[in-house]
């Protein structure tokens, strides 16, 4: 080839030590080579808007914009960085042979933290982070930026216990301490490890070049772990990993879809004969999908939206799924209970009427004592639900209404004799014991659970919030000011929202589905 190639790369000293890599081996063919360092895209000016020619990586912009130009014939990049779609015109024409794909940590002085409770550990990476914390979930992971030197500077200024860095970048520059400790049991980024050379598709005689280059087994497991990628539909917002490597003559691959936060993960590995290993990325991403990656794909991609509605009570992923695409809902405990250990005395004999008015009441008593040893002859509860629990569990239910008051009122009229066993929590309402005394009937309260408010600050974006008992209403207030719609579950809590919200809302029916509902008329 008569003409120099022009060889673009970023001019960090990881990005140079790669082009210089590129530029050793076809060097090494006899073809002339220059390297130009770009580093920003301020002064390229373009006749095209950048979505039009989908150029989309923030690694690998400058170079794309600089080859459409004809400044530079070839761009190297680290193929992790590199979007799954290239932008148009653009080809990848040779991958290098790999480097080391794990990832590394970097530790300041034992490795000890790894069995500790509290400890903390530096990355920018959100595949890593979600990975770590899935791992160490008592742990705080930090975010940490720049080129490979200005990480390891961090960590050296810091009070942190480590760090994580990809092992193909740190040992390029030759700067891995001895005791590093490679982290097998994370899958890495998909192309970890991997030198990318593109150029122009329309270039003919620089993609026969550089094909002399191109490591095949490389060539093929990096094409799986993009093709994987791009089913799930991910790039750097989303934490996914993914690794295929070739061991006498089998392929195996590996990929892994996690939460933001770590506390989901879906994983898959297969293994295939090489020649029969084509539709490999396609079956394990589809594995992910059907397992619960597309609800999870769909969060991830929603987790820029601000949220509009926050829930005072965690929600399921199948709750989570019941709203409607105007919403963007998060959520909370923001009641913890604690339940009490219940003194025997208190039901070795069989009692006549019993009342509870939640399902914690329940539990409490489930985890003291046996159904058989619940001698209960007429149970009175609040709400379908507790009816429920309690006929699957300890036995019939004489009676049920939607709230304490109403429930106080049927026992006046109806209930056969004059004492009540009421097992409640030690913040519970004053409707139902106070009628009850006001008509001579004796309640015996027995303190089933603890209920503790456990209030954080939601966003400023939050137009509604979702409540199901006074006591989620007050932890509210503790941390917020009453601003938006309250959704109440029922009577009881509404009568507690109304002291502080303008617009209270009741659910037709006291469940969190039907406040769920609720919440989507509004919005529909």
């Amino acid at each position: 080839m008569s003409k120099i190639i022009r060889i673009g790369t970023r001019d960090s000293e990881l990005a140079l030590y790669q082009a210089k890599a590129v530029q050793s081996q076809l060097q090494a063919l006899g073809h002339q080579t220059v390297l130009v360092p770009l580093k920003s895209t301020g002064d390229i000016v373009l006749d095209k808007p950048l979505y039009e020619l989908g150029i989309t990586g923030i690694f690998t912009r400058t170079l794309d914009i600089a080859m459409l130009n004809g400044d530079i014939d070839i761009a190297v990049h680290s193929l992790k960085d590199v979007p799954t779609l290239l932008p148009k015109g653009i080809v990848q024409a040779a991958v290098l042979k790999r480097g080391n794909v794990r990832d590394t940590l970097l530790f300041k002085n034992n490795e000890e933290f790894l069995g500790s409770r509290d400890a903390t550990i530096a990355t920018g990476s959100l595949r890593r982070r979600a990975q770590w914390l899935n791992r160490f979930p008592t742990h705080t992971v930090v975010d940490l930026r720049g080129n490979v030197n200005t990480r390891l500077q961090k960590l050296e200024d810091s009070d942190w216990n480590g760090a994580i860095f990809a092992a193909a970048g740190i040992g390029r520059l030759d700067l891995r301490p001895e005791d590093a400790v490679n982290l097998d049991w994370m899958i890495p980024a998909p192309a970890q490890g991997a030198i990318m050379i593109a150029a122009l598709a329309e270039d003919e005689e620089t993609l026969a070049i550089l094909a002399e280059i191109n490591h095949q087994e490389t060539e093929i497991c990096t094409k799986i772990e993009r093709d994987f990628l791009n089913k799930l539909e991910g790039g750097c917002t989303a934490p996914i990993g993914a690794l295929a490597f070739i061991k006498d003559e089998e392929l195996t691959f590996e990929g892994i879809l996690l939460s933001k936060d770590g506390t989901k993960k879906i994983q898959v590995k297969r293994v295939k004969a090489v020649g029969e290993h084509h539709d490999i990325a396609e079956w394990c991403a589809n594995y992910i999908l059907e397992r619960g990656g597309n609800r999870l794909m769909d969060e991830l991609k929603e987790s820029h939206v601000p949220t509009n509605i926050y829930s005072t009570k965690s929600l399921t992923e199948d709750q989570r799924f019941l709203f409607n695409e105007k919403i963007k809902a998060e959520s909370s405990d923001f009641v913890k209970i604690s339940l009490n250990r219940i003194h025997p005395r208190f039901v070795k004999n069989q009692i006549e009427n019993v009342v509870i008015t939640s399902q914690n009441a329940v539990e409490a008593l489930l985890n003291n004592f046996s159904a058989i040893e619940l001698q209960f002859k007429n149970i009175y509860c609040v709400g379908r639900r507790t009816k429920k629990m309690i006929e699957k569990r300890i036995g019939n239910v004489l009676h049920t209404e939607k709230n304490a008051k109403k429930l106080a009122e049927y026992l006046v009229d109806f209930m056969e004799g004059t004492e009540v066993t009421y097992f409640c929590s030690d913040l519970r309402l004053d409707d139902l014991p106070s009628i009850l005394k006001e008509n001579n009937i004796t309640v015996n309260e027995i303190e089933a659970y603890q209920t503790k408010l456990d209030s954080i600050n939601i966003p400023e974006s939050v137009e509604g919030v979702m409540f199901y008992s006074p006591s989620t209403v007050q932890s509210y207030k503790k941390e917020n000011d009453a601003k938006g719609i309250a959704f109440c579950i029922g009577e009881t809590t509404a009568k507690e929202a109304s002291k502080h919200f303008d617009d209270v809302r009741i659910a037709k029916v006291p469940t969190v589905e039907s406040v769920i509902e609720l919440v989507n008329e509004h919005y529909t």
